[in-house]
Parts: structure tokens; sequence; C-alpha cells
């Protein structure tokens, strides 16, 4: 039997804690240097990215996900840098709108990560600066988070990853947002939902913006819509489906 082929592993980099205890890891591809700067993948919810270590519910492992893709060679596998949560503030940052007594504070927190976070990255690791090679996502309220981020800020996220969005928050806030929009110059977008979650509502509403989007001429090489048949809202699962993701946004 012919051996397993060794896949190389990448980096962890500590970019600091900041105000509220808030981490930000990155994982750079193995063979990376700060003078060849990478395309790059930001996530929120940064707890649950890489191990299960400070995750409520298991981690992505998105590092060994990146470090199998990065093997292909081309196209360049990116750097992914995961921003946590606020802990207690998590919905109120993930959110563009208030429901009720909660939410609303996304544009400030999102255009902190844009004006502040962003360039402290690019200097400590070298990412290339392209919004057509920057993108932003997350799951739940951290896919609700990253399609806002997308369309909210063009200049500086040139698509999303979008999986199990809550798409539900505030009544569906983020449909007449998308909707008064101008399309962003650069956008790719991997939506993706299972349709065991909400009890089905979840998925339904994550079709309604797949079709959306299909309809203002999104077509297959600008948006993968990908339906979960066994899908629960559960990192198992966030995790399973990140692979084809990343393929399909870094092609």
């Amino acid at each position: 039997m012919p051996r397993a082929r060794r896949v190389p592993r990448g980096s962890f980099i500590d970019l600091g804690v900041f105000d509220g205890g808030r981490r930000v890891r990155a994982y750079a591809p193995h063979g990376h240097v700060h003078d060849q700067p990478r395309p790059t993948l930001w996530l929120f919810d940064g707890q649950n990215v890489f191990e299960d270590e400070g995750s409520f519910a298991g981690g992505w492992y998105a590092h060994e996900a990146l470090d199998r893709f990065a093997v292909l060679k081309k196209p360049v596998a990116p750097v992914i840098v995961a921003v946590d949560h606020g802990h207690a503030q998590r919905i109120h940052e993930l959110t563009p709108w208030s429901d009720g007594k909660q939410g609303g504070g996304a544009e400030q927190f999102i255009g902190w990560l844009v004006s502040d976070l962003m360039p402290l990255a690019r200097r400590s690791i070298g990412l290339r600066p392209e919004p057509e090679l920057t993108f932003i996502g997350g799951s739940s309220l951290g896919g609700l988070a990253a399609m806002y981020a997308h369309f909210k800020f063009p200049q500086a996220f040139g698509g999303a990853l979008v999986m199990s969005p809550s798409f539900w928050f505030a009544q569906r806030q983020i449909f007449d947002f998308v909707r008064t929009q101008p399309e962003p110059w650069r956008s790719r977008i991997y939506l993706d939902c299972g349709a065991k979650e909400g009890r089905g509502m979840m998925l339904k509403h994550a079709q309604d913006m797949a079709e959306h989007l299909s309809q203002r001429g999104y077509g297959k090489d600008r948006l993968m819509w990908r339906p979960d048949a066994k899908g629960t809202h559960a990192e198992r699962h966030w995790r399973r489906r990140l692979p084809k993701a990343l393929r399909f946004l870094f092609r």
C-alpha cells in the first residue's frame, strides 16, 4: 500500500489581545514569507476557528483544511485570520440592526476591523491588500455579519463565506439592506445552510438570499449555494463544509 502523502503544516501567529480580552490569531500556510503577501480569509467567532480549546462546541480545525488546500499549490493558499467575538457583546457586534434590546453594533465593530486591525495584520504578516483577494466569513450570526460586511465595506472585502446565516435576525432586515446596495465591484459569495436548522426555516431564508443574488446576475462563478440535507446548526458541519468553501473562494 502506498504511503499517505505528508501534509506540511503551517504556522500560528499571535496578533495580540485587544479591548475586552479579544484575541486575534492567524494561521499561515507552510512556506509563507512576509515579503510575498498572500490573500486573506477573515473569520468571525475566532474561538471556534481552530482547535476545540476555547470553543463552546468544538472547533472548525480551519488550519488543517488550509494545510490540505495549500498542497494544491495553485491557486495561492490564503492566510486565515480568526477574530474572537466579544463574549457578552457577541450579539451586539455581529448584528447590524437592533432586535428588541440587543444588537446593532456590527458597523462599528467591522469598521474597527477594517480601519485598525487589517492594516496591523498586513504589516505583521504580509497580506495582499486588494479586496478581490480579501474575504470575510463566519457562521450563524457570523454569517449574517459576513454578508453585511461584504456589501457595507466592498472596498475591503471582495466576497464572503456565509455559513448557516442568521438572516432571520431583526425581521430579515439583511434582505432590504442587500437589495438597496450597489453590487460590489468584486463579489464572490459562498452560501450554505443545513436542512435541519431552525426546523427548516434557516434554510428557507438562505435559499431566498441565493435566489435574490441569482436574479441580480450572480452565476456559478460568483455564487456557490450549497444546501446541506444532513446539516444541523453545529461546528462539525461547518468544519465539514469548509474545504469546499475554500476551493471556491480562492480558486
